[in-house]
Protein backbone atom coordinates (compact mmCIF):
# COMPACT_ATOMS: atom_id res chain seq x y z
CA UNK A 1 0.00 0.00 0.00
CA UNK A 2 1.20 3.72 -0.79
CA UNK A 3 0.11 6.74 1.00
CA UNK A 4 -1.97 7.69 -1.47
CA UNK A 5 -4.19 4.64 -1.20
CA UNK A 6 -4.17 5.15 2.50
CA UNK A 7 -5.46 8.26 2.54
CA UNK A 8 -8.37 7.07 -0.06
CA UNK A 9 -9.17 4.72 2.43
CA UNK A 10 -8.72 6.40 5.94
CA UNK A 11 -12.33 6.80 6.61
CA UNK A 12 -13.43 3.61 5.54
CA UNK A 13 -10.56 2.18 7.88
CA UNK A 14 -11.61 4.19 10.75
CA UNK A 15 -14.60 3.13 9.77
CA UNK A 16 -13.96 -0.60 10.91
CA UNK A 17 -15.55 -1.07 7.34
CA UNK A 18 -12.45 -2.28 5.36
CA UNK A 19 -11.78 -5.68 4.46
CA UNK A 20 -9.45 -7.95 6.95
CA UNK A 21 -6.88 -7.87 3.86
CA UNK A 22 -7.14 -4.37 3.22
CA UNK A 23 -6.96 -3.48 7.00
CA UNK A 24 -3.73 -5.89 7.39
CA UNK A 25 -2.07 -3.65 4.93
CA UNK A 26 -3.17 -0.21 6.30
CA UNK A 27 -1.70 -1.12 9.53
CA UNK A 28 1.38 -2.54 8.40
CA UNK A 29 1.68 0.98 5.80
CA UNK A 30 1.18 3.12 9.03
CA UNK A 31 3.87 0.92 10.80
CA UNK A 32 6.75 2.11 8.16
CA UNK A 33 4.90 5.36 7.34
CA UNK A 34 5.54 8.07 9.67
CA UNK A 35 3.82 10.95 7.33
CA UNK A 36 0.27 8.51 7.43
CA UNK A 37 0.72 7.69 11.19
CA UNK A 38 0.29 11.64 11.96
CA UNK A 39 -2.32 12.01 9.08
CA UNK A 40 -4.66 9.61 10.69
CA UNK A 41 -3.79 11.13 14.22
CA UNK A 42 -5.00 14.32 13.12
CA UNK A 43 -7.98 13.21 11.17
CA UNK A 44 -8.82 11.29 14.61
CA UNK A 45 -8.48 14.97 16.52
CA UNK A 46 -10.34 15.93 13.73
CA UNK A 47 -12.87 13.95 14.44
CA UNK A 48 -13.01 13.86 17.96
CA UNK A 49 -13.21 18.10 18.25
CA UNK A 50 -16.22 18.50 15.55
CA UNK A 51 -17.69 15.32 17.32
CA UNK A 52 -17.86 17.51 20.29
CA UNK A 53 -19.57 20.49 18.86
CA UNK A 54 -23.21 21.13 19.23
CA UNK A 55 -25.15 20.48 15.99
CA UNK A 56 -27.44 23.14 14.04
CA UNK A 57 -29.78 22.98 11.63
CA UNK A 58 -28.75 23.14 8.10
CA UNK A 59 -31.85 24.73 6.38
CA UNK A 60 -32.86 20.99 3.77
CA UNK A 61 -32.90 23.19 0.46
CA UNK A 62 -28.65 24.50 1.60
CA UNK A 63 -28.24 21.07 2.58
CA UNK A 64 -29.25 19.13 -0.73
CA UNK A 65 -27.48 22.08 -2.66
CA UNK A 66 -23.98 21.54 -0.33
CA UNK A 67 -24.18 17.66 -0.76
CA UNK A 68 -25.29 17.79 -5.12
CA UNK A 69 -22.20 20.35 -5.26
CA UNK A 70 -20.21 17.45 -3.73
CA UNK A 71 -21.31 15.01 -5.69
CA UNK A 72 -20.29 17.17 -8.45
CA UNK A 73 -16.62 17.26 -7.48
CA UNK A 74 -14.69 15.19 -10.00
CA UNK A 75 -12.10 12.66 -8.24
CA UNK A 76 -8.72 11.99 -10.43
Amino acid sequence: MNCGEFVELVTTFLDGSVDEPTELRCLVHLVECDGCETYLDQFRQTIAVLGALPGQNLPTEARDQLLGAFRGLRRD
